[in-house]
């Protein structure tokens, strides 16, 4: 049914996937040069620098987040197939932890392309996925409790 607690926690997770493509996930500001670097989900936005061309896809972490929101909306319907609803929350661990790896190496990158003695910091949007992929085990948690009450009451009958 849609009103168990598992679509809350999917909900939420579509939602924070959602939040991380308008939200930026990386900023480097430095201050002799006034240039400043942040990472959004679909790119590096700069000003006072020239971001280089071989930065590579970033919008691979918009395409990752906005598949994953995908996959949880689509997990909530599918509450008569618990097996089905298990099968979409591991494939959404793992677009949510391609997700997390892509977000980690485009803010490698853009480390590099900005004075190297200082440190970028992450912002709001970087920690997103990771209560994303709380919320996706704790859905997991209920969904196969769930199926183990209707497997016990199968047995009664």
């Amino acid at each position: 049914m849609i009103q168990r607690i598992q679509s809350v926690f999917l909900l939420l997770l579509a939602l924070a996937m959602l939040s991380v493509l308008a939200l930026p996930l990386w900023h480097k500001v430095d201050g002799l040069t006034h240039q400043e670097l942040t990472l959004t989900a679909f790119g590096f936005q700069a000003q006072g620098l020239q971001v280089p061309a071989g930065t590579g896809p970033v919008w691979v972490i918009g395409l990752l987040a906005a598949a994953s929101a995908a996959v949880a909306a689509f997990e909530i319907f599918q509450f008569r197939s618990r097996a089905r609803q298990l099968l979409l929350g591991s494939v959404n661990l793992l677009l949510i932890v391609a997700t997390l790896g892509a977000m980690f190496y485009f803010s490698n990158k853009g480390e590099q392309l900005l004075n190297l003695k200082l440190e970028g910091g992450f912002l709001a949007g970087f920690y997103l996925p990771t209560l994303a992929l709380v919320l996706n085990l704790l859905a997991n948690r209920f969904i196969r409790r769930d199926d183990q009450l209707v497997r016990s009451m199968d047995r009664l009958r």
